[in-house]
């Protein structure tokens, strides 16, 4: 999630203050392969259509407002629509149930506030009892031999019923439960991915962009 911020922030940077020295680095392309260079202060001439059609706009519109600016919008949209702030916030609440690296992302207060994004599941009380639960939970899990090495969280929710510990942690497991089927649930933001491969990699292509 700290990536997808910073991947928005970079693309907002990108429009606010980058077209100069991309427009330095096509140009600077262009002269190393004897490419003639479009004048930004010159008419537009959309291809196969005369001066005298449509509506008169300079080369730097359309380079910089209608292709620049078009193409880090859509992706910018794309970013704000499938993971916005509440979507952010569920996912790194859930990602403080993973296991690896002995529990390192183990977080109470994120655990009780995932709990929160489930008023149906998990009532005010509910939720004490869970943080209490917690507490236990993370001293267990750390010094217990037979819960180093997991990796994922479905490999943890399998070695808590193995163990019995589903029982014992109830409340912390059903938060395991909710938290693996949310992927079901979010499966558009796998459609958000495929789309932002396509964008970074045959569209910025042919577009000739960097970075």
């Amino acid at each position: 999630m700290t990536l997808v911020k910073l991947s928005k922030e970079r693309l907002q940077n990108m429009r606010d203050s980058k077209w100069p020295s991309f427009l330095e680095d096509v140009n600077s392309f262009c002269r190393k392969h004897d490419i003639s260079i479009i004048q930004m202060d010159e008419d537009y001439v959309p291809p196969g259509r005369s001066r005298r059609y449509g509506q008169v706009i300079k080369n730097l519109h359309q380079y910089q407002v209608e292709l620049f600016y078009v193409c880090i919008d859509k992706q910018l949209a794309e970013l704000n629509n499938r993971f916005d702030e509440m979507n952010m916030e569920l996912l790194v609440c859930m990602s403080c149930l993973n296991p690896k690296n002995d529990f390192v992302a183990f977080d109470t207060k994120n655990l009780v506030r995932l709990a929160e994004f489930y008023p149906d599941d998990f009532s005010e009380q509910e939720r004490m009892d869970l943080e209490n639960q917690l507490e236990v939970y993370e001293m267990d899990m750390k010094s217990n031999d037979v819960f180093k090495e997991l990796n994922e969280i479905s490999s943890l929710s399998k070695k808590l019923v193995e163990t019995g510990k589903d029982v014992v942690y109830n409340w912390v497991y059903k938060l395991i439960k909710l938290s693996l089927i949310l992927p079901v649930a979010t499966a558009a933001v796998e459609r958000a991915f495929s789309a932002m491969n396509i964008v970074k990699s045959r569209l910025r292509n042919r577009m000739g962009m960097n970075g």
